[in-house]
């Protein structure tokens, strides 16, 4: 059995266990067109069937290649998919805010539909699942309360290239493998022109440190751009927070995330 076989059939079960541990029997998919969701949504429609749910959250910046790669990939793997586009309260958001950046904009967008996600989560009784990928997650490339945000995440702890992958392996549509990442937060927006350096660049640098526990001057002596290296640690640790849930101030014998901790499936 191979390496994303195996991975496969666990991501699977984990979904299956985790998902129906709380009573629930459904999970929403938010489907952009990209790659992460293409593989969660692959891998949920195999734990799930007809039990999973894909929203297309396009708005006026989604580019038509994205539209169409969703929906091809929802005609490959038979899909169950609406859409719901939030290109009218992001639009009324810049009428308000004519001082809008690119990064402003971005977060809003995010935030707009994981916003929507989770109210159709609520409708539908199902459970919101994660798309981000350990890359974006270790360099904190990801809008709080928004892509960050969902019940479980079962590509959390993969790096991007494995993902890409995993895509293969799972027989994702060429198109969406092929294009250079983007979210589609703004008109050219490119996850890689953002960051400054290719996935696979990051991923070799990001494996030598947190998997294998290198130091900075190891990794320099491996070929590692040693510019890129301070980038990325520098990221890791500033964006700790975003990996956290919220802190809270202890006050009494018995705090929240302290000292009153239980596991996730803890029944009574």
């Amino acid at each position: 059995m191979s390496k994303y076989s195996q991975m496969t059939d666990y991501l699977v079960r984990f979904l299956d266990d985790e998902v129906r541990k709380t009573g629930i029997k459904k999970v929403v998919v938010g489907l952009s067109g990209g790659l992460d969701s293409a593989v969660v949504a692959v891998l949920a429609q195999k734990a799930f069937g007809d039990d999973l749910l894909c929203v297309k959250m396009p708005s006026h910046y989604s580019s038509q290649s994205s539209l169409d790669d969703a929906d091809e990939l929802c005609r490959d793997f038979d899909l169950k998919a609406v859409t719901c586009s939030i290109a009218p309260m992001l639009q009324a958001y810049e009428d308000m805010n004519h001082d809008l950046d690119n990064l402003r904009k971005g977060n809003f967008s995010s935030r707009m539909r994981m916003a929507t996600l989770f109210d159709i989560s609520a409708r539908e009784n199902a459970l919101v699942l994660g798309t981000s990928n350990k890359s974006e997650l270790m360099l904190g490339y990801g809008t709080l309360y928004g892509d960050l945000a969902s019940a479980l995440n079962p590509i959390g702890d993969l790096y991007k290239s494995e993902v890409f992958e995993l895509a293969e392996y799972l027989g994702v549509t060429n198109s969406i493998i092929k294009k250079p990442p983007s979210a589609d937060l703004w008109d050219g927006q490119s996850d890689e022109a953002d960051l400054g350096y290719t996935y696979a660049q990051l991923d070799k640098a990001m494996k030598l440190y947190v998997e294998e526990r290198l130091s900075k001057e190891e990794i320099v002596a491996c070929g590692v751009d040693e510019k890129m290296l301070d980038m990325i640690i520098q990221r890791i640790f500033r964006n700790h927070f975003k990996r956290k849930m919220p802190i809270i101030a202890k006050l009494t014998s018995r705090t929240i995330n302290h000292d009153f901790n239980y596991p996730r499936d803890i029944t009574l």
